[in-house]
């Protein structure tokens, strides 16, 4: 796993005026009937240019099409999707006994790459059956440009062996690699809690004032910056 990369030559203040970012949540602001949507509290992430009108979901699952009226109603158009890892409450596929919609369901309305890490791309397949065609695998420090909006994809495995977050003009979207209180499970399949330690590592090097979206809303704050999460939440304690 590579570490940060140096965005030091970047002029944030040229991208914040045109950045298109959106959190929503599920069970709330989309698939609002959706009783597994409301239990499991899933924040999707919608990461754009607002000049060209181009963006990306960021783990789009439970009702995909919703969130494609969500941003088009906006004036934005879907051109890609971001795989933060493979559990089918973030790209589709079944859990507890139901069937998740996600980014197959996607690709029957919007014909897109799916971008994903190159660990989990395999998992990525079997969990939504979505063919290599669509999948387009990545290495830690890519970047991957929307418009004008530069989006650093950043490898931390340990929830699962390709989990990744992202990095676009002072905000971490960090899936289920880390959330305000606590981080990812390292007990289920593909999990490596030694490598969680690491991941975690590498984040607590993010500038504070970067601020945290998580994958999920388990604190009653649905973000926070860095440097309060670092220094309260106790899975960086002693690292």
């Amino acid at each position: 796993m590579t570490g940060l990369p140096d965005n030091s030559h970047d002029n944030p203040s040229d991208v914040s005026d045109r950045l298109y970012f959106r959190q929503l949540l599920s069970g709330k602001d989309f698939a609002a009937d959706d009783q597994l949507a409301a239990q499991m509290v899933n924040f999707v992430y919608a990461i754009g240019d607002r000049q060209t009108g181009e963006c990306v979901l960021v783990d789009p699952a439970y009702a995909p099409g919703e969130l494609v009226d969500i941003v088009e109603a906006d004036g934005m158009t879907v051109g890609g999707v971001l795989a933060t890892h493979y559990h089918p409450d973030h790209v589709g596929g079944s859990m507890m006994g139901l069937s998740i919609a996600g980014i197959s369901a996607l690709l029957e309305r919007v014909d897109c790459p799916i971008h994903v890490q190159a660990d989990e791309s395999e998992w990525v397949a079997k969990t939504t059956a979505v063919g290599d065609d669509h999948l387009v695998s990545h290495s830690s420090g890519d970047v991957l440009t929307v418009g004008a909006v530069d989006i650093t994809l950043l490898h931390t495995p340990g929830h699962t062996p390709g989990s990744q977050c992202f990095l676009v003009d002072g905000r971490l979207v960090a899936g289920d690699t880390l959330f305000l209180d606590g981080c990812g499970r390292t007990d289920l399949p593909g999990s490596n809690p030694a490598q969680m330690v690491e991941s975690l590592r590498t984040l607590a090097t993010v500038p504070g004032d970067t601020i945290l979206y998580p994958g999920h809303r388990y604190s009653p704050a649905a973000s926070a910056p860095m440097e309060h999460v670092v220094a309260e939440n106790w899975v960086f304690q002693g690292l």
